[in-house]
């Protein structure tokens, strides 16, 4: 395994130069493309994400799968085990690593997902959208500040819409806390903790009872190399997405500055040296690597004031906790460690009132599709979100997640890192709407306010074999 040494490159003259260059060529958050009563689809990526998202595909009305692609052929039939149950007919696009690159170019898509390791968001994002195709792409959207930028550019000269596949968002207490916020039920929100906290060493290192030993559940073991090639939140939108859109983060507030602090490695090389007793051969080097720190901690202040928390720890034995805590000035609300709570005048409502509130700021998206997401990843957000994508491509509507947002959560990698590696010094955190935040919209339409909602919903499908999302069931489990 080739090991990159972990760079500190120069963010604040970087963030500098490019907030100078950068123009606003047109504002995407309003931005509405000519409607697609038919969306046509191609997916990158078939290993751990990608077919989830062609099995909800399938189950959205007016959508047509056209294109899957995976360098590794055997990645193909992943997807393929839903496509062919579904009456699709898609072009395969697989057997090298530049596969990826004759799908951004098929004519007859309008819309690719991008479902590859996260060193390829950007590039294969970017090249799409120059190919003339809108893109959906999975989180984080970039991991280095330059293609955060890149992202903003390329979606303004192209007038494509980028959206970051951030789930958590559409999580059913996330969508009800949004429907609060909106409603002025916390009040002033004053401070908000997130968080993408959960044990992932067997997905790295491999697991014997998972049938992953000596592979990793990672092609490549590029999850593993990430985390000795860098440091600080390698992975901060789970956490802070959600949390974004209920404090209206590029729309009326923003993002001012972070400090990140993280502590020391004591698990994930120490499982390595424990593994590597029984095949020294695959794990005694990696046992030899200098991992990022086990917990990662970061701390936002946005321009009106307001604080966010936001942390990631993938080493630990703890369960799955997004923690996802609102604090305001008249209610709060807390996700996790379960069970979901609500609190009114200094104390937790009992469970019967908490029920009753949820069930009153439960928006007409989750209402609409109900109890047909259960067969779905995440607790239904996969589907819940693709559907409201494609929903909003079909009526030529704005989307629920823009490239604004993308970059602005996903930047919280690189600069988490320069903070860590600089003795947890504050950064500034930059402005991608150069300006704009200051009169945007909301956005996250998610009662059908502005159209749309129209689009049907398909019965599910059955595949010959079990391709089901593997994180997606150990989420499950974690949340049963």
């Amino acid at each position: 395994m080739q090991i990159e040494a972990v760079r500190n490159p120069d963010l604040v003259t970087l963030n500098r130069q490019y907030s100078a260059r950068h123009v606003t060529r047109h504002n995407m958050t309003k931005f509405r493309a000519p409607k697609i009563d038919t969306v046509r689809v191609g997916v990158i990526g078939l290993g751990n994400r990608g077919p989830n998202h062609v099995k909800a595909l399938v189950q959205i009305g007016n959508v047509e799968i056209r294109a899957l692609c995976d360098k590794t052929p055997q990645q193909i039939q992943r997807g393929l085990a839903w496509t062919q149950a579904a009456g699709h007919e898609p072009t395969i696009h697989t057997g090298s690593e530049d596969a990826w690159q004759a799908c951004c170019q098929q004519a007859d898509l309008d819309l690719i997902f991008v479902c590859t390791p996260i060193p390829l968001h950007a590039p294969i994002s970017i090249y799409a959208m120059r190919q003339g195709k809108h893109v959906a792409c999975e989180v984080p959207a970039a991991w280095e500040m330059a293609d955060c930028w890149k992202l903003v550019q390329a979606a303004e000269e192209t007038r494509r819409h980028f959206m970051m596949l951030e789930n958590y968002s559409y999580m059913t207490f996330q969508l009800q806390t949004l429907m609060m916020a909106k409603a002025g039920f916390f009040g002033d929100i004053v401070h908000a903790e997130g968080a993408y906290n959960t044990s992932k060493v067997n997905n790295n290192l491999g697991s014997k009872a998972k049938g992953t030993w000596g592979t990793g559940n990672y092609t490549d073991w590029w999850w593993l190399k990430a985390y000795a090639e860098r440091r600080g939140n390698l992975y901060p939108t789970h956490g802070v997405g959600p949390i974004a859109q209920i404090m209206d983060i590029n729309r009326g507030d923003q993002f001012d500055y972070m400090v990140s602090m993280e502590s020391g490695d004591f698990n994930l090389a120490a499982k390595a040296r424990e593994l590597a007793q029984d095949d020294p051969d695959t794990y005694t080097p990696l046992s030899k690597l200098a991992y990022r720190g086990n917990m990662n901690t970061t701390l936002i202040r946005t321009v009106r004031g307001r604080t966010i928390v936001v942390q990631h720890d993938a080493h630990t034995p703890q369960p799955h906790n997004l923690i996802h805590g609102i604090y305001g000035t008249a209610g709060c609300a807390l996700f996790d460690p379960p069970p979901p709570r609500i609190a009114t005048g200094g104390h937790w409502v009992d469970e019967s009132e908490c029920a009753a509130i949820r069930e009153r700021f439960t928006p007409e998206l989750a209402r609409k599709l109900g109890a047909s997401t259960e067969r779905h990843g995440h607790g239904g957000s996969d589907l819940r979100m693709d559907w409201h994508l494609i929903d909003c491509l079909r009526n030529g509507l704005p989307l629920p997640q823009d490239v604004y947002d993308a970059a602005a959560w996903s930047a919280l990698a690189p600069l988490s890192q320069w903070s860590v590696l600089n003795r947890s010094s504050a950064i500034d955190i930059p402005d991608f709407t150069a300006g704009a935040w200051k009169t945007n919209p909301r956005n996250m339409d998610i009662n059908f306010e502005d159209g749309g909602g129209n689009t049907d919903l398909l019965p599910p499908v059955e595949p010959a074999t079990d391709v089901d999302d593997a994180l997606a069931r150990q989420w499950a489990q974690d949340h049963g």
